[in-house]
């Protein structure tokens, strides 16, 4: 199929916090590149992607009215003046001295009235704009993201949505927006070109897109592939095989991993997205294409010189703005990493050809900079062996697992071995599966542990028991991430209040309060003391973890505060049990599952219960910065997320600070964020 015109192609990925980058996008973006088409990637406020187009057709007029002006070097406060319209940003720019500065304040102003009233509308820049979309309970977001880009597109028809929640609650957002989803895999030819025979599924992914927008994944360096897709299991609580209805048991991985090696440079880990890898009867193939790969048992990686592979891409691959800005940061780090003269030396050329701004970066002036500071980059880059890691990251099956299964996992570099634990009847199989881990040296575990489901609130508590104690029994490392269950369609999809049948607002919020300082992490407390956080956390036995179950949230989140230092826990857990036994629990035990304590005065006469209750509106709010115990385990556990990648791409997000983390911004000299 011939495309006779280059279209310009705008990737979207929604505003909301993920751990991967959108896989989807990246075929596509190698498949409009492929095609000649211009391609941009954007993650962030959909409104600053307006305000950078707006910038650009200011700058053209701003250089129209005064040429001696770099421009440029104000685009800071240009963009802001246009976002915000206030005048401070006006007073930045130092006009007072030009004579033609009321012409450029007309000109400025021309366009902040443009973006207030979202005259940019009438002119839409895209041809085609793709949204990809993630777990359902992203629904609003996703929702806006869509209402905000059908403006920015030429014709509405070439808005084409995909992904997990497109897929799910296809004829929902179709209502919602207009724009028919496309559900299922890009697995097939002309999906999104007519006549076109690429298969997009096939494709390599396009790395570079990463460096476009501020947003960083916690993958950091790594390969992304599947070696099966779908899954052999048809679980009422799993969306694979709507996702993905067909097991395709190997798929042909190695020439995409040469592309990405040959495009951009060798990869650290292996981060393999299967659902049920070892369903597979090619697993003991899959297994020595990854040894053959470099990631045996024991592999180390010394990084590749990354500004050499930035500046070669900059020359020659065709997302040079991009790479305009990869190699601006590399620059940004080298300084970082130097001292003394060779600091200096290195501050001096970067200034002399105005890179120390990344809005006075040029393409010219950055290869220019390489050949004076390529040696020194060289010498001083980082070129300490690391260990190489393969995550199975969405999890192994525990039925599947097998004595020889096992040991062909011992002999890659396995970290962290995940293994599903999603409900009690898997005890057995679970229990088997750790053990033959433990038999062949594999140290580090990790799983989800689904609950809100069908399970009952002590069938959590003993999944979770479990662990600690197989942690103890054979010297290993365990680390659960307790996974509250929502469902795949339906309202209730759409946010993250859903309810089991067994469970209730307190228990589940309960759960929330007593890993809100471990991000979501139940682990062992330390290599000397397997169980101590457990217990302490949790209950030692189901009496003590139903107690926690119904002791207030503050209670459970300070507890050092509430139960040393005011004594307030043990006056709770005596009328805790005096109300038990009377014949007030009922109604109190009701309105306390609600979780609701914002009228008890309304919801009942009863002086007992009102008085009991008055432990529930202790707000959170009022005792933050008091609990010490609290500040250190929640440092602790802060630290083991930052030192480790592995544990960072498990966190649950209900445990996850709402706003995405961005890299920090240079301007100038100055760090901004």
């Amino acid at each position: 199929m011939a495309i006779n015109m280059k279209r310009k192609i705008l990737l979207v990925e929604p505003n909301y916090k993920n751990k991967y980058p959108p896989i989807g996008l990246m075929k596509i973006a190698t498949y409009h590149r492929n095609l000649g088409d211009d391609v941009k990637f954007f993650k962030g406020d959909l409104k600053d992607l307006v305000v950078d187009q707006l910038f650009e057709k200011c700058l053209k007029k701003l250089k129209s009215i005064d040429g001696n002006v770099n421009w440029i070097q104000k685009a800071f406060f240009i963009k802001l003046y246009i976002k915000t319209g206030k005048k401070e940003n006006l007073e930045m720019l130092d006009l007072g001295r030009s004579k033609y500065a009321p012409f450029v304040i007309q000109a400025l102003e021309e366009y902040y009235r443009k973006f207030r009233r979202k005259e940019y509308e009438q002119e839409p820049h895209w041809d085609r704009i793709y949204v990809t979309t993630l777990f359902t309970f992203y629904w609003k977001i996703t929702v806006e993201t869509i209402h905000f880009v059908k403006k920015l597109v030429k014709d509405p028809t070439q808005i084409f949505v995909g992904g997990v929640l497109a897929s799910l609650l296809h004829k929902e957002l179709e209502e919602e927006t207009g724009i028919k989803p496309h559900q299922g895999l890009l697995d097939k030819p002309g999906i999104l070109d007519k006549g076109d025979k690429t298969i997009i599924d096939n494709l390599p992914l396009d790395y570079s897109i990463l460096d476009e927008i501020d947003y960083e994944y916690p993958t950091q360096s790594a390969y992304f592939t599947f070696m099966t897709k779908g899954c052999t299991r048809k679980c009422a609580f799993c969306s694979v095989p709507i996702l993905e209805p067909t097991y395709k048991p190997k798929i042909e991985t190695k020439y995409k991993f040469d592309e990405i090696k040959k495009l951009y440079g060798e990869q650290q880990n292996l981060l393999l997205m299967d659902n049920n890898v070892l369903a597979s009867p090619n697993f003991p193939e899959i297994i020595e294409e990854i040894k053959a790969m470099g990631f045996v048992k024991g592999a180390t990686f010394i990084e590749p010189n990354q500004l050499d592979i930035s500046v070669r891409n900059l020359r020659t691959h065709k997302n040079r703005k991009a790479y305009i800005k990869r190699t601006f940061n590399l620059f940004q780090e080298l300084l970082t990493r130097l001292k003394g003269e060779h600091k200096q030396f290195a501050y001096n050329v970067l200034d002399n050809y105005q890179l120390l701004n990344f809005e006075t970066t040029t393409k010219e002036n950055l290869l220019a900079a390489y050949k004076e500071l390529k040696e020194l980059n060289e010498k001083y880059r980082n070129k300490a062996p690391k260990q190489r890691y393969v995550d199975f990251n969405q999890g192994t099956d525990a039925r599947y697992v097998t004595d020889e299964l096992m040991k062909l996992m011992s002999e890659i570099p396995i970290r962290p071995l995940r293994i599903a634990f999603d409900y009690i009847g898997m005890k057995d199989k679970y229990i088997n599966a750790v053990k033959l881990a433990a038999k062949y040296g594999i140290k580090e575990l990790s799983n989800y542990i689904l609950y809100n489901f069908n399970d009952k609130p002590e069938d959590l508590y003993n999944r979770l028991e479990i662990n600690i104690q197989l942690c103890k029994d054979y010297n290993i490392d365990i680390f659960s991430f307790p996974m509250k269950f929502i469902p795949l369609f339906g309202e209730d999809a759409k946010h993250r209040e859903y309810t089991g049948k067994h469970w209730n607002k307190k228990f589940i919020r309960a759960i929330q309060s007593v890993l809100n300082v471990t991000k979501g992490i139940v682990a062992p407390a330390t290599k000397n003391d397997k169980t101590s956080f457990f217990h302490k956390a949790f209950g030692n036995d189901l009496e003590e973890f139903y107690e926690i179950l119904y002791m207030p949230e503050t209670y459970i989140v300070y507890r050092s505060v509430f139960e040393k230092k005011l004594g307030y826990t043990d006056i709770w857990r005596e009328e805790y049990k005096a109300i038990k036994a009377s014949g007030n629990w009922e109604e109190a035990k009701a309105i306390i599952e609600t979780n609701d304590f914002s009228q008890i005065e309304e919801i009942t006469t009863n002086p007992a219960i009102r008085q009991f209750l008055r432990h529930y509106q202790i707000q959170r709010g009022s005792i933050n910065n008091e609990d010490k115990e609290y500040k250190a385990l929640k440092k602790q556990y802060d630290k083991l997320i930052q030192s480790d990648r592995f544990i960072d791409l498990t966190l649950t997000y209900d445990f996850e600070e709402e706003q995405p983390k961005l890299k920090p911004k240079k301007k100038g000299k100055v760090m901004t964020y």
